[in-house]
């Protein structure tokens, strides 16, 4: 062989495949702790499909409020068919490897579903803010066109700050016994430290994303909240108060139950090296696996008119068996 092209074959490696863990210290009882697992994407997928279908069929819920807890409920089971398959495939059956552009399109559909429900979330503060400060002209200013282009931007915003990311990492050189992943899943932060090679501009590109989406959607989120707290205290009454409130209290809980966990998560991936990896590993779960459980619970317990068409789809279901 000539020695050139043996330098091209050793200067430049991507790995086949990576390997990938379940909980670590726990293998031996990966098989149990897939049972939690496996019922907690059941609910996911149950509860998320539950409310699509509840909104579709029941025509008092064609409101904006209930479009974009629909496009909530899309997305929980976008992010949760993200994860599932490899997170089971590790505890049920200790498969663990995964091919390097598999990874790469997880990844980006596990981020990207990530960045929608953050903006899904802060075009719910938008609706709640409309509805409480301009009741009047609430359905005049979020009609079904607007709708649909806040979705298609959401959509749009996603997938255009998620696009250059596998690109960035496949111009990457890899070392060939670097190859173990943190988790069940393909995390960014954690795939690009599988390189040997310079991953400034992978870690720049990787913060500008987070804060770009994120990181505003968030302060847009406090902003919203503010002016909301700001019109509720004007109202005259303490019963319109309460009332007007008890209206955000499912998208409060639902903001809390996101933005928590990605706050813990950004914070171990820059400052949390020290802990033990197992924490790190559960604080991801909880990131990805959580929410898409929680929100159909919270908003089946706070609003009724959710409850209720819920168990209608679910009482047609019966009667058709």
């Amino acid at each position: 062989m000539p020695p050139s092209q043996a330098y091209v074959n050793i200067s430049f490696f991507q790995p086949p495949a990576f390997l990938m863990i379940g909980i670590p210290g726990l293998e031996a009882i990966h098989r149990w702790i897939a049972i939690p697992f496996s019922s907690m994407y059941t609910v996911a997928l149950t509860g998320n499909c539950l409310i699509l279908l509840a909104v579709k069929r029941t025509p008092s819920l064609h409101q904006p409020m209930y479009y974009f807890l629909s496009m909530l409920a899309l997305t929980d089971v976008g992010l949760t068919l993200s994860t599932m398959p490899t997170t089971l495939a590790v505890l049920w059956f200790d498969h663990r490897l995964i091919g390097f552009n598999a990874c790469l399109v997880q990844m980006f559909f596990l981020h990207s579903f990530s960045v929608v429900e953050s903006s899904v979330l802060l075009a719910m503060s938008f609706d709640r803010f409309v509805a409480i400060s301009n009741p009047l002209r609430y359905a005049a200013v979020l009609t079904n066109n607007v709708i649909i282009r806040i979705g298609l931007v959401i959509v749009v915003r996603a997938t255009v700050s998620l696009f250059p990311v596998p690109f960035l990492l496949k111009r990457l050189n890899f070392c060939p016994g670097k190859i173990l992943l943190s988790h069940s899943f393909c995390f960014h932060a954690d795939v690009m430290k599988q390189a040997c090679a310079d991953i400034t501009v992978n870690i720049l590109y990787g913060l500008y994303v987070v804060l770009s989406t994120v990181g505003v959607d968030s302060l847009l989120i406090v902003l919203s909240y503010t002016l909301i707290l700001h019109t509720v205290m004007g109202l005259a009454s303490p019963m319109e108060r309460v009332r007007a409130l008890n209206t955000c209290i499912s998208h409060i809980l639902a903001v809390l139950v996101f933005y928590i966990p990605v706050i813990g998560v950004s914070m171990i991936h820059r400052f949390g090296r020290h802990l033990p990896h197992i924490v790190r590993c559960l604080i991801a779960y909880v990131y990805l696996v959580v929410p898409p459980v929680l929100n159909p619970i919270i908003y089946s317990v706070k609003s009724k008119p959710i409850r209720e068409a819920m168990l209608r789809v679910l009482k047609g279901k019966r009667q058709g068996w």
